[in-house]
Order: structure tokens, then sequence, then C-alpha cells
């Protein structure tokens, strides 16, 4: 099944909201059409706030993608002519898609995995950070804090202008309207357990 040769790898686009991930996975696809490669484009059938058939950036970028239930569903698409396999918003899928990417890297194709690496808590978010512990490759970008400009790391989730409590549910889909670039010192999330730590002065 697929090819038989040994060129495959993984390589992971990650980083908070705002980053500019897709716009940056979009901009390798087209690289990759200049050199005619062929290339199949994957989005969750959740991820629907632009488009249902297109993997679209929060700038307005796009280019036509197949939306699929499930990471298994992504295999179905693939024969041996495809050489490129694109997935925007892995955060969404569940651990299958580790298995889908290692399928399709040992099988020779080079897999690009685009997702927020943390949630709107703060924390490790999904199956992306398994995936960017067994890519080749892992590229993670920044945004701009909205509070303080600093380099933004964070996903802050408001909810009618107010703060997420920790208690909400990790998945909502949203954009501008539920969310914000956030850098460490300005990311809050209600109720969040924490462990204060302040150093003391030395005479």
């Amino acid at each position: 099944m697929y090819h038989q040769y040994r060129d495959g790898y993984l390589e992971v686009i990650t980083g908070c909201m705002f980053a500019g991930k897709t716009e940056e996975l979009i901009r390798r696809i087209n690289v990759l059409k200049y050199a005619h490669k062929k290339i199949l484009v994957f989005k969750p059938q959740i991820d629907n706030r632009f488009s249902d058939s297109q993997v679209v950036s929060h700038n307005g970028k796009a280019i036509d993608s197949i939306s699929v239930k499930n990471a298994g569903e992504i295999l179905k698409h693939v024969d041996n002519q495809t050489e490129v396999v694109v997935i925007d918003e892995a955060q969404f899928f569940d651990r299958e898609i580790l298995d889908v990417c290692e399928s399709l890297t040992k099988a020779g194709l080079r897999v690009m995995v685009a997702g927020l690496d943390t949630d709107f808590r703060g924390e490790p978010f999904g199956v992306v950070p398994d995936l960017m512990a067994t890519a080749e490759f892992v590229t993670k970008l920044t945004a701009i804090c909205t509070k303080c400009g600093s380099p933004a790391t964070r996903t802050y989730r408001k909810i009618n202008g107010k703060p997420a409590k920790y208690s909400d549910p990790v998945i909502l889909v949203g954009a501008q309207e539920s969310y914000e670039a956030r850098c460490r010192h300005c990311h809050f999330v209600e109720g969040k357990p924490s462990l204060e730590f302040k150093m003391e002065e030395v005479d």
C-alpha cells in the first residue's frame, strides 16, 4: 500500500491561536505545488468556522481540503499517487491520528500537521504534544499578546468578555469572538489551581 521507499517523515507546526499556524501550512503547501507534488489536505469536520471544504487562516488565506469525521478516514483518500498529506487542527482528533501519521510516514509520505499545543487552560492539548514528540521537525510559532505586546504562547478564552472558567469544556470552536493570544504572564483562567512562589530577598 502506498509507496515502498523510505523517505517519509512527520513535521508539526504548532503554537497558540493567532500565531499563523494555518497560514504557514498553506505557505508550505503552495511551495510544494510549484514542485508538482500530489498533495491531499484534511481537516476535522468539527472545524467549520470559515468553511466546510477549505482550510482557512485567520487572515483569510484558504486552500481546498477534505473534511473528515475521524483520522481513520484520511487513509481512505490516500493512494499510491499521493506524496504529501496535510492535516490541520490536529488537536480535534483523537489518538488514532498518531497511528495514521505513523502509517503514512512509514509508507514513505511526507506528513505535515498543524495544531494547538496548549488549550485555553494553558495545558497540553490532546494529541498534539505526542505528535510533537514523534515528529522529525517541529515549528513552534508565537503570536502577539493582546494585553502587553510580548510574544504570546497561550490561548485565552473569554465568555461574554470575561475569563473562561477552568471547569469549562476544553473544546469550544471559535475565533476572535471567543479567544485572544496572551503571553504567559497575561494569561488567566478563572479557578485554575496554581502554586505561588516568591523569591526570598537576600540581605
